[in-house]
């Protein structure tokens, strides 16, 4: 089966990752890599326009990766993880989808910048 998308995490997702439990972390890469590979809206789905979310249940905790899709490429599709947390409630904290714009807007001001 071929990825339909490459995944770069920044350096706030790498640290989200590395912070949990090592089964935890492996879920969390399992179903990222999974989503890369199967259309699944219980594994990366849309929150608004530009943000989406990587979405994994272990143990009865619900962990987000936030993603945006970077289509400056035209070879290639490339999601960027922004940064995650632990999902303590029903509904996506706005703060969580608005930090995760913000960080796209950096990124993307900064790739344009470059030579």
């Amino acid at each position: 089966m071929e990825k339909r998308f490459n995944v770069e995490f920044l350096e706030e997702a790498i640290e989200f990752i590395d912070s949990l439990e090592v089964k935890a972390r492996d879920k969390v890469i399992y179903n990222v890599r999974k989503a890369q590979m199967v259309n699944d809206k219980e594994l990366f789905k849309k929150l608004t326009d530009e943000i989406w979310e990587f979405r994994t249940l272990f143990n009865k905790t619900q962990y987000r990766l936030f993603a945006f899709w970077d289509k400056t490429e035209v070879v290639e599709k490339l999601v960027i993880s922004t940064h995650g947390h632990v999902k303590k409630t029903k509904k996506t904290p706005k703060q969580e989808i608005e930090r995760a714009i913000s960080i796209r807007n950096n990124y993307l001001i900064f790739k344009n910048k470059k030579p």
